[in-house]
């Protein structure tokens, strides 16, 4: 078995994801005849009763003098923000269909990004966002260089290489 307590960001990032597509299909079932904030209130000690678990099992409590003011702000902060998110979505799922709720809560995505570049002064490489957005993208084809996946035409990753930034049009297939 694979030491999960390293590895890439790719893969906990998929699992991540595939958790999160669980959690909307099992939270969709659970809010079946109970008020959506018990629902939310009830998951949340689940949460906090098996992360203290893995805390106890792997020895990784650290004392809390040891915590910076800043640490803690930020961490009541997305506290805050992530209980509010799950108020609105088991209240959204409450409401309407897991598979319509879903996605229209993966819009975080799209603000993570933006918030990214905002606060934290992230960099977004914007021209695969200019030139994807449209959704121009007609084909989707290998990188002649570097052999990873592109897509061509005027879509994400058109005019750009992951080693020079730019290729030139010779450098990728035709997808017509």
């Amino acid at each position: 078995m694979p030491d999960l307590s390293t590895g890439s960001w790719m893969l906990w990032a998929l699992l991540a994801a595939v958790f999160a597509a669980l959690t909307a299909i099992f939270a969709k079932i659970g809010v079946e005849g109970v008020n959506s904030d018990l629902a939310t209130f009830l998951r949340t000690i689940v949460i906090v009763v098996v992360l203290g678990a893995i805390q106890t099992v792997r020895g990784l409590f650290q004392p809390l003098g040891s915590i910076s003011r800043r640490t803690y702000l930020f961490l009541t902060l997305s506290g805050l923000a992530t209980g509010a998110s799950w108020v609105c979505y088991f209240r959204a799922l409450k409401l309407g269909d897991a598979a319509r709720v879903a996605p229209v809560d993966k819009l975080s995505v799209v603000l993570v990004a933006i918030f990214g570049v905002l606060v934290l002064g992230e960099h977004l490489a914007w021209q695969l966002v200019r030139r994807g957005t449209a959704g121009r993208g007609r084909g989707f084809d290998r990188d002649a260089v570097s052999g990873s996946p592109s897509f061509v035409r005027g879509g994400v990753g058109a005019g750009y290489h992951r080693h020079s930034r730019r290729c030139s049009s010779s450098s990728r297939r035709s997808s017509s």
